[in-house]
């Protein structure tokens, strides 16, 4: 039986759990192609931060990270479109949804509290798989870069990234007022991950000690994967390890978003 239509023109009859969560992606989708700026943040802001990336680290010295600059800025760029495509727009798009009542009538239908975060992140993560995967057909075709050594941890990188993101964009909104500071909200975890995750200096470039405290980081874990998938280099604890510390920031971020997720508008 049909519940009703929310404000964002999704219909809460879909029986399924898929049916649902993609309701939500669709009319995301669509409300996501109607916001200029967060097209903009989606689409052309990672190729503009991939050209930075490549200019702050042509002249870091990566004779001890043991690649080249081409695979140190294309591995990185998995990191931005992580952060601008999943991170800081669903910053955006859950508070403002929160702030618009959605969130809130969307919980009176089917639809669980899962369902309804996942089904609103589902564009965010496509575009990022589809921006993730075209990094590595023009890193391995046009840069002449090697192909991706163990695939299974790129993808596993991948994937861990965007669940990760998501819930830590889910877990900001706690302190977000509304969609126009969201910005401001993601800046500090923005700035972060981008010095100190190994995004600009890979970590075998960096001082030991500040190596060590950038491995504790969320992002690190989730890099590192990209890159041994990628590039290869890392022997199988060293994988299992930068696996299980990913899995692990995730679940504590998806635990977070259960104990203080936010539905209510902030006034």
């Amino acid at each position: 039986m049909a519940v009703g239509t929310t404000g964002t023109g999704v219909s809460t009859s879909t029986t399924t759990v898929a049916g649902r969560a993609l309701a939500l992606g669709r009319a995301e989708m669509k409300l996501l192609g109607r916001n200029r700026v967060a097209l903009y943040t989606a689409l052309v802001m990672p190729v503009l931060m991939i050209y930075a990336l490549r200019s702050a680290t042509k002249n870091v010295d990566l004779s001890r990270a043991g690649m080249s600059l081409a695979e140190v800025t294309m591995t990185g760029a998995f990191g931005y479109v992580l952060i601008f495509v999943v991170h800081t727009s669903l910053i955006t798009v859950y508070t403002a949804r929160r702030q618009e009542l959605v969130l809130k009538r969307l919980r009176t239908g089917e639809a669980n509290d899962a369902e309804i975060l996942a089904g609103t992140a589902l564009p965010s993560a496509a575009i990022a798989l589809v921006q993730c995967v075209l990094l590595v057909v023009v890193g391995s075709l046009w840069l002449h870069m090697r192909a991706p050594v163990r695939p299974e941890l790129l993808v596993a990188g991948m994937l861990l990234g965007i669940v990760l993101l998501a819930a830590l964009a889910a877990v900001s909104t706690r302190f977000t007022k509304n969609s126009e500071s969201a910005q401001l909200t993601a800046m500090p975890f923005v700035m972060v991950s981008m010095f100190f995750s190994g995004m600009f200096w890979p970590l075998e470039a960096m001082p030991s000690g500040l190596a060590t405290f950038c491995e504790v980081l969320p992002m690190t874990p989730v890099l590192q994967l990209v890159r041994t998938g990628w590039l290869g280099g890392a022997d199988t604890a060293s994988a299992l390890g930068h696996l299980g510390a990913a899995l692990a920031w995730t679940v504590v971020a998806v635990f977070a978003v259960r104990r203080w997720f936010r539905w209510e508008p902030r006034h």
